[in-house]
């Protein structure tokens, strides 16, 4: 699969594409005022213990306090911040109202006012603050270093024994003494020399960490990750990126810079574009990036997704639309579902969706059929760096996901609530608004006595409506009152807003 990794600057925002065989597969964007945190590295300062939830509020200098569960509570770690008296006692037990079985209760490891190492594992969503964790976890080019968990971890798609050997044996040999590594990928066939310099780049990067802790008051940064361009490709730059394209000058040279130190002999394929028109437009990813946030997403097939966002979950419906197949009804069925699957993995990775899915599929009778739709959704969500969680296919057609959100969704990014629905995607039907208008002007005549005209100020559709199919309901209104109605149309009115009075 060829792969390209396309940059566009315009003013503040970095957008970042990743092309896989020509389609945009991911879209990132940075625009500075809500660059992402996670992977960051805080010395925070707890500002408030909640025992009922086994959690604590922790002010790391972001907008809101972020979220510490006690689960993510590494108690060795608070030894960089406790006085001896301070500490959790040795061998503390299982609590009834603790977290993980062993882990005391979050009300005997933290107080308010102390101060802790925390990294940012999931950015702040919506209302929600920054999650934390204190089991530090180092990516580098190579390897990812946890200085918390003595585990030597190697990539499963390293599948050669005597490979996995080897690197396995070469870690534990320069491994920190109660520390571990997760061996990536990209390690497989690379000189020991070079994956001992990661290694060693990593420790510097713990070393200061830890400095930083004892020297730096809360709230403050002690590690920033990478911006989004230097982040992806440390994490994907290999043999299947052909090129990176950056438009931007000073960008460009910073990554050079970066590609000279980490992979220098890839930076070749860094180039910098030149072109007159937007690099966008060049590489065709301005114009799928439109149709990225449409509601309704069409098949090859002729049929077609619905996507709706809910505070709670995504749905996802898949409808036959125009597919009417050629043989009998459960092939057509199967066939439209095993090509809904392939698009729906695609929409979750460019639209960045995340937290519970829901996917409505539509209903196969036959469990072999059921059975081949889940496997190709478990075998399409492979190639998805975002961890998943799949539930086999119900009766009803419906599979229960999850997908690991670390930042907002794309549309979040690039819409806005609608300043006439709020959000909710309706307003009020017009004919309801007449007839609660007409009931209005029976309240005011009634709390005004004797007036001779009740004014109806409203937007002008609601009063060619009312002046239109309802005007016979008027004049039997005002005949009913025994007063004249007046109906103004106010241009600037909310689409729902109207006015009645009586003089």
């Amino acid at each position: 699969m060829s792969t390209e990794i396309i940059t566009n600057q315009t003013g503040r925002e970095l957008r970042l594409a990743l092309l896989e065989n020509g389609q945009l597969a991911e879209l990132q964007i940075d625009r500075g005022d809500n660059r992402g945190f996670v992977g960051n590295v805080y010395l925070g300062r707890v500002v408030r213990v909640l025992p009922g939830m086994q959690a604590a509020f922790v002010d790391i200098g972001l907008e809101r306090a972020a979220f510490l569960y006690v689960g993510d509570i590494y108690t060795e770690m608070l030894q960089l911040s406790l006085d001896d008296d301070a500490r959790p006692p040795k061998g503390s037990g299982p609590s009834k109202k603790g977290g993980k079985s062993g882990q005391p209760p979050i009300q005997d490891l933290l107080k308010e006012g102390q101060e802790i190492v925390v990294q940012v594992s999931k950015d702040p969503i919506g209302t929600k603050g920054a999650r934390l964790t204190t089991h530090i976890a180092l990516p580098g080019r190579y390897m990812v270093f946890m200085p918390t968990v003595e585990h030597v971890g190697i990539s499963r798609r390293i599948d050669k024994e005597r490979e996995r050997r080897r690197l396995r044996d070469f870690v534990e040999k320069y491994r920190r003494k109660g520390a571990g590594y997760i061996v990536r990928t990209i390690c497989q066939g690379q000189p020991t020399e070079r994956l001992k310099a990661d290694m060693d780049y990593l420790d510097r990067t713990w070393d200061r960490i830890q400095s930083g802790a004892k020297e730096k008051k809360a709230p403050s940064a002690l590690h920033e990750e990478y911006g989004v361009l230097l982040r992806t490709v440390r994490d994907m730059m290999d043999d299947e990126v052909k090129r990176v394209v950056v438009d931007h000058r000073p960008l460009f040279d910073e990554l050079r810079s970066f590609m000279s130190d980490f992979m220098p002999k890839l930076k070749d394929r860094v180039q910098f574009y030149r072109g007159k028109e937007p690099v966008f437009d060049t590489y065709g990813v301005e114009t799928q990036v439109k149709k990225s946030l449409g509601r309704k997403v069409w098949l090859k097939s002729g049929g077609y997704l619905v996507v709706d966002q809910t505070e709670a979950l995504m749905a996802i419906d898949v409808n036959s639309g125009k597919f009417v197949g050629k043989t009998s009804l459960e092939d057509t069925t199967l066939q439209l579902n095993l090509e809904a699957v392939e698009e729906v993995v695609y929409q979750l990775r460019l639209r960045n969706i995340g937290g519970l899915i829901i996917i409505d599929f539509v209903d196969m009778d036959k469990e072999a059929h059921r059975e081949k739709v889940y496997r190709a959704l478990e075998d399409a969500l492979r190639k998805d760096r975002a961890r998943t969680n799949v539930l086999r296919i119900s009766e009803l057609g419906l599979v229960e996901m999850t997908r690991k959100r670390v930042q907002e969704g794309l549309d979040r990014y690039l819409t806005e609530d609608c300043p006439t629905c709020g959000g909710t995607g309706v307003v009020r039907a017009r004919a309801s608004l007449c007839y609660e208008i007409f009931r209005e002007i029976r309240r005011e005549t009634a709390r005004a006595g004797s007036v001779s005209e009740v004014f109806v100020n409203t937007t002008p559709a609601i009063a060619d409506v009312l002046y239109g199919e309802h005007f016979d309901e008027v004049e039997q209104l005002e005949s009913d009152i025994g007063k004249r109605v007046i109906v103004r149309a106010i241009a600037h009115y909310h689409a729902e807003q109207y006015e009645v009075y009586a003089r």
